[in-house]
């Protein structure tokens, strides 16, 4: 059991897992509210719920010992997930779920993308096929026939 909560293959998963509960529960939860204040209470409920992880966990770290390049990059990343978050719960309200999460599942794609260009990693062939077939099974999800 240590070795499975030790993998990055099960927390993916359970990510994975989370993020297509968040799109069902958000689509229902925005009815009869705006989109930012849904994305309000979600936020805060994050909080509260990271709150609580870190003082359970004794996992509290002293804002002075994180080097100043990772407060940058970090305040960068919250920002990109205000904005998605935003984002994503704006097109949850206007469309429907099953069109909406695997758009934004385009991520994927745009990840491996931005990993060669500005992390330098490498992708093999067989992975950038297999990219490529996300992008065009997401296209494909959002198409209605």
């Amino acid at each position: 059991m240590r070795a499975l909560l030790l993998s990055w293959q099960f927390w993916a998963i359970g990510s994975a897992v989370f993020a297509a509960l968040t799109a069902v529960f958000a689509k229902v939860g925005l009815e009869g509210i705006g989109s930012d204040f849904a994305t309000f209470v979600r936020t805060v409920v994050i909080l509260a719920a990271l709150t609580v992880m870190l003082s359970v966990t004794g996992t509290w770290q002293a804002p002075a010992t994180v080097p100043p390049r990772s407060w940058l990059f970090l305040i960068l990343s919250g920002l990109a997930t205000g904005a998605s978050w935003l984002c994503y719960f704006r097109a949850l309200k206007l469309g429907e779920a099953s069109q909406v999460a695997p758009v934004d599942k385009l991520s994927v794609v745009l990840v491996a993308a931005f990993a060669a260009i500005f992390l330098g990693e490498r992708l093999s062939a067989m992975h950038w096929i297999a990219v490529c077939l996300i992008a065009v099974g997401a296209v494909m999800l959002t198409l209605r026939i």
